[in-house]
């Protein structure tokens, strides 16, 4: 018997491949931005779109832990759908999607630029235009200072009104309300912007202080996260909740 190797033993491993990716949102304006993105710094991943605006009111209204079942319930549909890693682009929800187990990779797309942040150094300003996104913002550079061991100094600015201008499709005059509040900041290493909805400041402000938003930093660490192969045993369904009927936007 020839001790020649067969064709399929011999054959070298495949390659990762990347994603799918989904991307959880809470607004479907994300969507163009993250599309933009991937075709800039990744081009051929696989994007999913999930939209549940409705998530937001709720986590606004009762706080974010009260959505907890339905971002279960959505991380499981992204999974059933065949996602390699999933996104949370809502730093509301952020905290909530990351610590749920759906047997995949699950990011908050705030994470990496609380990490440069801390980088930057001691003072860090937390821009939001939503209050609720406050605390969970200061929460992640906290932990992000602690992992680092390094100290850290946050302040928070509130954005007036820059919210209602974004509801009502005013996307041009809510970011330049962020841009003029971040302008106005001083004693102040870095200056985050606490939401996606928030990017477009970063091209319109003056100051020297660096402006640091999520989307570009976010996007990066899934795309990597999503050429992973999927942990040991994980069959794709079981453990990320019930589907229920809302399909991804393509």
């Amino acid at each position: 018997m020839s001790g020649t190797p067969s064709p399929a033993a011999s054959r070298a491993p495949l390659p990762a491949s990347p994603g799918p990716l989904a991307l959880l949102h809470t607004s479907p304006a994300h969507i163009p931005v993250f599309d933009a993105l991937r075709d800039e710094d990744h081009p051929g991943l696989d994007l999913r779109h999930f939209v549940a605006e409705d998530l937001l009111a709720r986590a606004r209204r009762e706080g974010p832990d009260a959505v907890a079942d339905d971002v279960r319930a959505l991380l499981g549909e992204a999974v059933a759908d065949g996602a390699r890693a999933v996104l949370c682009t809502c730093s509301t929800i952020g905290a909530v999607a990351e610590r749920t187990d759906a047997g995949v990779p699950v990011l908050r797309v705030d994470r990496p630029m609380a990490a440069a942040a801390v980088a930057a150094g001691p003072r860090v300003v937390v821009l939001a235009t939503v209050a609720s996104t406050l605390e969970p913002t200061v929460a992640l550079v906290e932990e992000e200072a602690r992992r680092a061991g390094r100290r850290v100094e946050v302040r928070t600015v509130l954005v007036d009104g820059a919210w209602a201008l974004f509801e009502a499709g005013d996307t041009d005059g809510c970011a330049r309300a962020v841009a003029d509040a971040a302008d106005a900041v001083t004693g102040a290493d870095a200056i985050v912007l606490a939401q996606a909805s928030m990017t477009p400041a970063q091209t319109l402000t003056t100051t020297a202080i660096p402006v640091l938003s999520s989307p570009r930093p976010g996007l990066a660490a899934a795309a990597s996260a999503a050429e992973c192969p999927p942990r040991p045993g994980w069959t794709g369904t079981g453990d990320a909740g019930s589907p229920r009927d809302r399909r991804p936007l393509r």
